[in-house]
């Protein structure tokens, strides 16, 4: 029986969440029709609504429905170009939606370093904003709640208190934190916030940006008067009515998912004993993300044994046109070759002790074999 822990990539569905898109997709009706079919069809779009601001603590009317958490991103960092902003704060762990994006709008693009530890150099935020020139419009700050790769939690209400105090605007990427810890989007300050339902146990296609106060959107696809005008197209019902399903079952079980964090630790002592070193372990982490090295061990050799074995987990490298490359997070946390050799092992809503345990016990296996070929050809 294969194992699936690449939940940070993409979780599966959770029962009520396909229960849900399967509803609509079996009745008929636009959100935007005002006759009986239209309103039962926005009253589910609004129920939804509900059910996603609540998952993040915004009031609902803040909650723009959008194609996933890469154009929530790509919104927000948009929003603040059209505002004015003429240089942009991104800090060296965010997600490729934001680095790429943020590098496309034409504007200057500074990187907010991380400790060895991969928390944000808040430090170094603050020294650089308060020499902020005038010129470059309001300070735009981008800086995830949880790592992707890592689970590092960033000090994100700390970074709020510097932004605000020099006047900026603070985007937090929550997509890999909500469902996995509490997320209060204006307790921790942020004047935008992405998630994605993909990532909570909802289905791909479906993501939401919610704003507070001091964030002026300014819609990037144009079209009819969907969201309030700010998000042009025939909403995403089935996906939205997924979302908001999902977005339910993983408020509630919120309590319950921090127990991963005592199988993630067990199977990492077991890791650690046999040389693996993990990524972030002295900083506040999701309780089910492990990220972990093995001196000279490839990180794609690793993800190939384990795969073969039947076990699902993520490099810590990525691959693009055939070139393997080390973790830019990593990289950036100062991990140097380490980089290259580091696994995503991340959990779910439906993941259980025994599949943290069988997962160390392959790499254990998939470990000796790989030390012992080594041995024979060195």
């Amino acid at each position: 029986m294969s194992i699936y822990l690449d939940h940070n990539a993409t979780a599966r569905v959770r029962p009520q969440a396909l229960e849900a898109v399967t509803h609509v997709l079996t009745h008929v009706g636009n959100p935007s029709s005002v006759h009986a079919a239209g309103r039962a069809a926005r009253g589910v779009m609004e129920q939804a609504r509900e059910s996603v601001a609540a998952l993040i603590a915004a009031p609902a009317s803040t909650v723009v429905f959008l194609s996933g958490g890469t154009e929530a991103n790509a919104l927000a960092l948009g929003s603040a170009v059209a505002a004015g902003a003429r240089r942009l704060i991104v800090s060296a762990i965010e997600h490729d939606s934001i680095q790429e994006s943020s590098r496309a709008l034409g504007v200057a693009v500074e990187t907010l370093p991380v400790r060895p530890d991969g928390l944000a150099d808040l430090d170094w935020l603050r020294a650089r904003l308060a020499r902020w020139d005038a010129g470059d419009g309001r300070p735009f700050v981008a800086l995830m709640l949880a790592n992707n790769e890592t689970g590092v939690i960033q000090p994100v209400a700390e970074a709020a208190e510097i932004v605000r105090a020099a006047d900026g605007w603070l985007h937090v990427d929550a997509i890999q934190a909500a469902g996995k810890i509490p997320v209060d989007s204006r307790g921790l300050g942020a004047d935008t916030l992405s998630i994605s339902a993909h990532k909570i146990g909802g289905p791909q296609g479906a993501g939401a940006l919610t704003f507070g106060p001091r964030a002026v959107l300014s819609r990037r696809q144009h079209g009819g008067g969907q969201e309030r005008g700010r998000r042009g197209g025939t909403e995403n019902l089935p996906g939205i009515a997924g979302f908001g399903a999902a977005a339910r079952e993983a408020l509630a079980d919120l309590e319950t998912f921090q127990r991963q964090a005592e199988w993630r630790d067990a199977a990492a002592q077991r890791l650690k004993a046999a040389g693996g070193v993990v990524m972030g372990e002295t900083a506040p982490r999701l309780a089910n993300t492990l990220c972990v090295a093995a001196p000279g061990y490839p990180s794609e050799l690793q993800v190939m044994a384990l795969d073969l074995a039947g076990v699902m987990v993520s490099a810590g490298s990525a691959c693009a046109s055939g070139k393997v490359k080390a973790s830019p997070v990593l990289a950036a946390m100062g991990q140097g070759e380490l980089a290259g050799c580091a696994i995503r092992i991340s959990g779910g809503w439906d993941t259980t002790a025994d599949d943290w345990n069988r997962f160390a016990g392959v790499w254990l296996q998939a470990q000796d074999r790989h030390a012992a070929r080594r041995k024979e050809t060195a």
